[in-house]
């Protein structure tokens, strides 16, 4: 095993010149392979090669590129990802329900009742999730010394067997790109293939050959709470089969990612925020609570790690809520696609400025730039100029919630859509439609 990097504290910077700490930073986790040997001490030496991508965006971000008017709600721009989480080459609830169906398989049958059993409910959770948690090692086809084409590891990252017959979800930056996929089940390495991959949810599909696979049991996100139990189960750093614990730290989170190119978006939206340890390689790894449920995909983390080194833990995590995860896996499964409500309208943010120049009644909301010709608001009534203010449930005060409250429906869902055209509000019903529809 490889020596843990050693962190010595940069030259102090003169008191009249503080050194600025830098910025936390918003990252996919990287597949990670063996952690580095770092002798970096002062300015004078050279740091260690940085041992994974990273990933940075802030919620600015969220509100600039969202604002730059992408149809809401249509298959958002796929994340060419650079590895989170998971690779290394180089929140709110959802409406959507998950009840495994029989060919899921069955879960582990281990009762959990801490107080009429003398064990600690983290050991009993871990007994029974992790047999379910297995370890995605990724290859990429290269050309060695000798001018032949061969295979090399070029990460690791987590998966979730979700049904006995070897179906495994997964995170799609964790296997976007692989030539080869090896999952470690137990103390066999098997090759999976591809079901399906949905890089606008940042989900995707596996499977590998066999039967009897222990089936994580199924739960439902809907009704987390703040400061409920859970655990986190991946391989962080290639660590397989690691647990950790901590709590529901926030709900309904949604975030954007910028793709490796540096032009495809991934939205995440209605995210579990969490502060269980999780660090790169347990992207695609499982969110479980107290009864060892699947409630969430670990899929992004923040990071204060800066410029040197791999993305790291701040105790701020985020999982894809199961409910509509499994909704996404199901789709994948069955067609080897998803397809995802759409609603058809641009929209930038409203903020003062913005109601300053338009004149608007409010300082919030999402002001309607387009509408597409015959898509679902159109055919609604929803017009240019309108101000969204609430969808469904949803009070809507940027892009971002339009994003947001959009997932939380399915298509052919009809869903009142709140709106204010010069000083009226209005109610308008729009039957959402299917963004398979625009391909």
């Amino acid at each position: 095993m490889a020596e843990e990097p050693t962190n010595y504290p940069a030259p102090a910077a003169p008191p009249w010149q503080p050194a600025p700490e830098p910025p936390p930073q918003m990252a996919w986790a990287q597949t990670e392979g063996p952690l580095p040997v770092c002798d970096y001490t002062g300015e004078d030496d050279e740091p260690c090669e940085e041992p994974a991508q990273q990933k940075r965006w802030s919620s600015a971000a969220v509100v600039t590129a969202a604002s730059l008017g992408a149809l809401v709600g249509g298959l958002l721009v796929a994340a060419a990802a650079a590895w989170a989480f998971g690779m290394m080459p180089g929140g709110r609830t959802v409406a959507s329900s998950a009840t495994p169906s029989s060919s899921q398989g069955v879960a582990q049958q281990i009762s959990i009742a801490p107080k009429a059993q003398n064990i600690d409910i983290a050991t009993a959770v871990a007994k029974k999730v992790v047999p379910s948690v297995v370890s995605v090692s990724i290859q990429q086809a290269f050309i060695d010394r000798s001018g032949s084409q061969v295979l090399g590891k070029v990460g690791t990252g987590s998966g979730i067997i979700i049904r006995s017959d070897g179906h495994i979800l997964t995170n799609n930056h964790v296997i976007d790109g692989a030539d080869r996929i090896l999952v470690t089940v137990g103390l066999e390495e098997k090759v999976a293939t591809v079901v399906g991959t949905d890089p606008s949810t940042d989900l995707a599909v596996i499977k590998i050959d066999g039967s009897g696979y222990p089936a994580i049991d199924i739960g439902s996100s809907k009704d987390l709470q703040v400061g409920q139990f859970v655990m986190a189960v991946g391989s962080p750093f290639g660590l397989e089969k690691t647990v950790t614990s901590g709590i529901v730290s926030a709900l309904q989170r949604s975030e954007q990612a910028q793709g490796q190119n540096g032009n495809d978006i991934t939205t995440y939206t209605n995210l579990i925020q969490t502060d269980a340890a999780i660090n790169p390689g347990n992207s695609g790894g499982a969110l479980v609570d107290e009864q060892g449920r699947l409630v969430g995909i670990n899929s992004l983390i923040q990071s204060p790690s800066g410029g040197v080194g791999a993305a790291q833990s701040a105790g701020i995590g985020f999982a894809i809520p199961i409910d509509f995860a499994m909704d996404i896996a199901n789709q994948l499964i069955q067609s080897g696609k998803a397809t995802h409500a759409y609603v058809g309208v641009s929209t930038e943010t409203v903020d003062e400025n913005l109601a300053t120049q338009f004149g608007l009644p409010m300082k919030s909301g999402a002001l309607v730039q387009f509408a597409a010709p015959g898509g679902p608001a159109d055919k609604a009534g929803i017009k240019r100029g309108d101000v969204i203010v609430k969808i469904g449930d949803s009070p809507v005060g940027s892009v971002a919630d339009v994003f947001a409250a959009i997932r939380l429906h399915k298509v052919g869902e009809t869903v009142p859509f709140q709106v204010v055209r010069t000083g009226e509000t209005l109610t308008i019903n729009v039957v959402l439609g299917s963004d398979s529809s625009r391909q």
